[in-house]
């Protein structure tokens, strides 16, 4: 099957980065007939590999330069074949919202404007937001404005990415990502040695004694919602937490109720992935961060039947009333190499504040899931270049 040019653009720009994200997309497009534009500054990329990409450009890498890789993907939003463009990391949603306007006249935005972004990607906004909306929220300050550091915190960077919009020090064609959360048991920390090595303030959350995270995720359309998924992490890349190697779809009224009435305040607009801990002890779903682009487990929204890239295009394509918002509840999935990579931290990482798992319960819990639930992010018998690319990628 294949779109007829006669009905408009329909090409998708698709950045193809290291998380199972661009795969997704890539393949629920491709399979459709949608013609994929797959950019990466990696020849590399395992998107390029799939059966599904519909041709391949290699673009400047935006850590090194992120003007030149605005430049690259306005350019390929000025043909006339090219739709939109699908954001899958920080530096893609950063790039389209800061330079909307110019990418306005050429293709479909459907994605935050800079100030909608900002309020995303700046924690300390982030977190005043859920307050007004009545999303519960750890205890969140700056670093500056902690004294009393006898109790445990959670350093995380202010920012979810570091460029010039939000730190002054850094130059437009710069950006970087924040330091790696860092957990503090009680003993006060160089505060100037932290904001130096996160170069800007920091903020500092109470530490919650609990590993189960949950995700409401969802594709607005000028505030209101236009299709949503949720799902409970079981697993992470670290027993100590980290994006998801294990992860069950799952349907609970208060998860959803917290995350529409946040992106609500936040009158969003796009693709967002709003990620709470549940508190073991009240049930509360606490605000942890919010990913407004997809995420890496995007493949595994899309086999439980959540196809977000498809739902993104048919939005952009003005057809918002073909999208289906339902999934299935109870299904399972694993990303391989992140399940590697928490039997690796079981075994040898020490986390503060966070006990490791007993080795043999984990490793059996490993086994027994992939057994009872055979679904995985990259491995899929009718396109298994991506996962092959992707397993010599990491032993690389």
């Amino acid at each position: 099957m294949s779109i007829d040019p006669a009905d408009g653009p329909a090409a998708v720009v698709v950045p193809a980065i290291a998380a199972p994200s661009s795969v997704a997309c890539v393949r629920s497009l491709g399979k459709r007939g949608i013609h994929t534009v797959v950019v990466s500054e990696d020849e590399d990329a395992a998107a390029f590999r799939s059966r599904y990409a519909g041709e391949t450009v290699v673009v400047p890498d935006p850590h090194e330069d992120l003007v030149a890789y605005k430049d690259a993907l306005l350019a390929l939003a000025m043909r006339p074949d090219v739709l939109t463009v699908l954001p899958v990391r920080e530096e893609d949603v950063y790039v389209l919202a800061q330079h909307r306007e110019a990418f306005e006249p050429h293709v479909v935005t459907p994605w935050p404007t800079a100030e909608g972004l900002r309020r995303a990607q700046d924690r300390v906004e982030l977190f005043d937001a859920a307050e007004r909306a009545g999303v519960a929220v750890p205890d969140t300050r700056l670093l500056d404005e902690v004294d009393d550091w006898d109790r445990e915190w959670v350093v995380k960077g202010r920012y979810t990415l570091l460029a010039d919009a939000y730190v002054d020090d850094l130059s437009p064609e710069r950006s970087r990502d924040p330091p790696s959360t860092q957990y503090l048991n009680g003993d006060k920390p160089d505060v100037e040695t932290i904001r130096t090595q996160n170069g800007h303030t920091p903020i500092v959350q109470e530490f919650l004694p609990t590993t189960d995270e949950y995700a409401f995720f969802a594709l607005y359309d000028e505030g209101e919602p236009v299709s949503t998924f949720q799902h409970r992490q079981v697993r992470a890349y670290n027993y100590a937490g980290g994006p998801s190697s294990f992860r069950e779809s799952v349907s609970i009224p208060e998860l959803d109720e917290a995350g529409r009435a946040l992106l609500a305040e936040l009158e969003w607009h796009g693709l967002a992935m709003v990620e709470f801990l549940r508190d073991d002890e009240t049930g509360q779903f606490r605000l942890m961060e919010i990913n407004p682009r997809l995420w890496s487990s995007l493949p595994f929204s899309v086999r439980a039947g959540a196809d977000f890239p498809h739902d993104y295009w048919l939005l952009a394509r003005g057809e918002r009333d073909r999208i289906v918002d339902d999934y299935e509840v109870g299904t399972a999935g694993h990303l391989i190499r992140g399940e590697l990579s928490y039997l690796h931290s079981v075994l040898f990482d020490e986390e503060e504040l966070v006990e490791r798992p007993v080795r043999t319960e984990a490793f059996s819990a490993v086994a027994e899931s992939l057994r009872e639930y055979p679904r995985f992010d990259y491995l899929r018998f009718d396109d298994p270049r991506p996962f092959v690319r992707d397993a010599l990628n990491t032993l690389r």
